[in-house]
């Protein structure tokens, strides 16, 4: 079952936390593509200053800024494609970077799916997703799936962000302890 938009109509580090073990999904050319979420990081509004909307509002980061829902896809490095769910209150530009999954269907033989580069490389995310409903009719979308325990999620800093100083350090990236397709430190 599709998330709907009120799972992302809440603040970030709420819905990083739930979307462990829910599943994103690509259908294209007849082939459908999951992953159980299992590393993601919340980058909470323009506040954040490890987070795209920090600089303000930009043709590249308008999706960010609402309505919840949505993906946001960037590319970083000018190589890697990363994938991001919108969330909180329309204007606030909020997301949450999905940095590992664990192979569920129709990603044998693709290679890792261990960082968001990788991630996105796996499902077959690109630009061209940027700005797609998530809650809509084509892909990616997100599927309900089993909740990961509190017992088993880590949760620390984000990784790559040390030139947003103090905020580098906020515990924003939550994990599957002990998965072995989490993202490296």
């Amino acid at each position: 079952m599709k998330l709907t938009r009120d799972f992302f109509d809440r603040p970030a580090l709420a819905v990083a936390r739930e979307l462990l073990g829910k599943v994103l999904v690509v259908e294209a050319a007849g082939r459908r593509r999951a992953g159980r979420i299992v590393d993601c990081e919340a980058y909470v509004g323009q506040h954040d200053l490890a987070c795209h909307a920090s600089k303000g509002r930009t043709p590249r980061t308008e999706v960010m800024f609402g309505p919840p829902g949505f993906a946001y896809v960037f590319l970083v490095y000018g190589m890697h494609h990363c994938f991001n769910a919108v969330t909180g209150a329309p204007g606030l530009a909020a997301a949450v970077l999905v940095r590992a999954v664990e192979p569920v269907e129709g990603l044998e033989g693709r290679g890792r799916s261990d960082g968001p580069g990788r991630v996105c490389r796996a499902l077959g995310i690109n630009r061209s997703h940027d700005g797609v409903d998530l809650c809509g009719g084509r892909g990616p979308f997100l599927e309900d799936g089993p909740g990961i325990a509190r017992r088993r999620v880590e949760r620390g800093p984000r990784i790559g962000v040390a030139y947003a100083g103090a905020w580098a350090k906020r515990p924003y990236r939550f994990w599957v302890a002990g998965s072995p397709f989490v993202s490296g430190q």
